[in-house]
């Protein structure tokens, strides 16, 4: 410990990290830097400088990092289709990668001996946060409090803000066991409490972001949405940029009931666990996203990403962004879209994105002249099927032949 004069703590001013704050000051005799990223959470970051100088905290980096996250690191997994265990679109996987760069970028501007953060000795957080700094700052070391000290419940940390005087803002609720929350432009998540049970249903004011899909609209919104190389651009012919094209369609699609999941998940420590999350803008975006590649994308391409898609998608969610595999899967994924250009027709109604018309006027892949049921003028000769289908069934003939 009397190595460490210096530590750099990814603090969102929150429960965990208040408490981190302190315990790193009593307990290694540091000098504390906070770092508090704007990824688009929704709430002010503003109050973290409070809190942290009124803990003593001399240099505080407060930074909005909102349009490089939705840039360079959630667009370019959508152009993947990304989803983990079929059901998870990856939204607290995908901030860590950004969070732990600026984390060791700010530990070598300041002259830190250390990071530090609040994920918990049980989770996949650990792990993404320190194999991104690991990738990034070979010889970086990390503090992770939860694998150090006693305070292993939300009970025990309350008791000890409460001790400390430190300001959480739950305790003026009075739960005992809020739940864990994590926010960003692409996602909220939730944790603990009664979701511990897989058999209870989560609590209807749990949610944040969406109306229920009972309470939604009923007359539908339509949205038009409109593609450069797999990435929108613009939505309803309004050129917008990557985080604003995630902050409305949160907005819109929240309102319509879209994007709720409740998921038993296998995180890669090896145990399940339960969470809920809202995803309304990722939800709209991976619906989309397929239906133009169906249009523009190659079927053995489309096929192939297809293949690789879990294996990006667990790359991801087990912390490898900054690996030589992401980057190649990555600089394939990005080859795949050069072609993806167009325009996507979604109706928005009572929690589902149902696609209403796609186009793409110059990447199209779709001949309505080979693919109609009507007259075709020769477009498609029908007897060359039969040729393809023997040959296809050559081997099977010769099978059945044996099995006789």
């Amino acid at each position: 410990m009397s190595e460490i004069k210096k530590v750099v703590l990814a603090y969102s001013g929150g429960l965990d990290t208040s408490i981190i704050l302190k315990w790193l000051q009593d307990e290694y005799h540091c000098e504390v830097v906070t770092f508090t990223a704007d990824i688009g959470q929704g709430e002010e970051v503003e109050p973290a400088r409070a809190k942290a100088q009124q803990m003593g905290v001399k240099e505080i980096y407060i930074e909005d990092l909102r349009e490089e996250f939705a840039r360079d690191y959630v667009f370019p997994m959508f152009r993947a289709n990304a989803i983990y265990e079929g059901e998870y679109l990856l939204g607290t996987s995908i901030a860590r990668p950004l969070i732990a760069k600026r984390l060791v970028e700010i530990a070598q501007q300041t002259g830190a001996d250390a990071i530090s953060h609040g994920a918990t000795g049980k989770g996949n957080d650990q792990v993404r946060f320190e194999l991104g700094a690991y990738a990034l700052m070979p010889g970086v070391k990390v503090i992770a409090p939860w694998r150090e000290w006693d305070l292993t419940s939300r009970e025990k940390l309350m008791a000890y803000a409460e001790e400390h005087q430190i300001p959480v803002d739950f305790a003026k609720k009075g739960k005992k066991s809020p739940y864990s929350m994590d926010a960003n432009l692409l996602h909220i998540s939730y944790e603990g409490g009664i979701l511990e049970d897989p058999w209870s249903e989560p609590e209807e004011d749990m949610w944040r972001w969406s109306v229920s899909p009972e309470k939604a609209p009923d007359e539908p919104a339509y949205l038009e949405l409109h593609y450069q190389k797999g990435d929108i651009v613009a939505i309803d012919g309004k050129p917008m940029s990557p985080a604003e094209v995630m902050a409305y369609l949160n907005t819109v699609a929240g309102a319509h009931g879209i994007g709720r999941d409740d998921i038993v998940e296998n995180r890669y420590v090896g145990m399940k666990s339960r969470g809920c999350y809202e995803t309304p803008a990722g939800t709209v975006m991976l619906k989309a996203h397929r239906a133009i590649e169906s249009l523009t994308l190659d079927r053995e391409a489309a096929h192939l990403k297809d293949e690789l898609m879990p294996r990006y998608a667990s790359v991801i969610y087990n912390g490898y962004w900054w690996s030589p595999e992401r980057e190649m899967l990555q600089t394939l994924i990005d080859q795949s879209q050069q072609h993806v250009n167009g325009t996507v027709r979604v109706k928005l109604y009572k929690g589902n994105v149902i696609i209403a018309g796609r186009k793409s006027e110059s990447d199209s892949l779709f001949d309505e002249s080979i693919a109609t049921f009507e007259e075709d003028a020769g477009a498609y000769n029908q007897k060359d099927a039969e040729g393809f289908i023997k040959l296809n069934a050559l081997r099977l003939r010769i099978g059945a032949k044996r099995r006789q």
